[in-house]
């Protein structure tokens, strides 16, 4: 399996330098398994923020490659879960965070805003305030 930069996700996904774009697109056809850490996907979101990209376009474009049958990220269910707390209304970073808490019993932080929301979504673990 071969991992990928954040760079060329962002490339597949926005498509703002076309030659970059040819090449991302080539590469998921090509037949060979890709991968990449949660923190590439971390990233991407970050960066697709910084270009603009509405937080439901967001969602939608990290969802369109985790349906990439060549794309196979390491710790897919914990972004799949982040996406849905991010599609609740969770910073992603945070949701991430608390996606991948591995039967913790809880999440502590200073963040007043990250606890109060994860905890009107019931997230898991519990998020709470130091």
């Amino acid at each position: 399996m071969i991992a990928v930069d954040t760079n060329v996700l962002a490339r597949l996904l926005l498509r703002d330098d076309e030659v970059q774009y040819r090449k991302a697109v080539a590469l998921f056809g090509d037949g060979r398994d890709y991968t990449a850490p949660p923190t590439v996907i971390l990233e991407l979101a970050w960066v697709l923020g910084r270009y603009g990209v509405a937080r439901r376009d967001i969602a939608e474009g990290l969802k369109e490659l985790l349906g990439l049958p060549k794309f196979k990220p390491s710790g897919k269910a914990a972004i799949i879960v982040a996406l849905e707390l991010f599609d609740q209304g969770l910073d992603f970073a945070d949701a991430l965070h608390l996606a991948l808490c591995d039967g913790e019993t809880a999440f502590l932080t200073f963040d007043d805003r990250f606890a109060k929301r994860a905890d009107r979504l019931s997230a898991t673990p519990p998020v709470q305030l130091v």
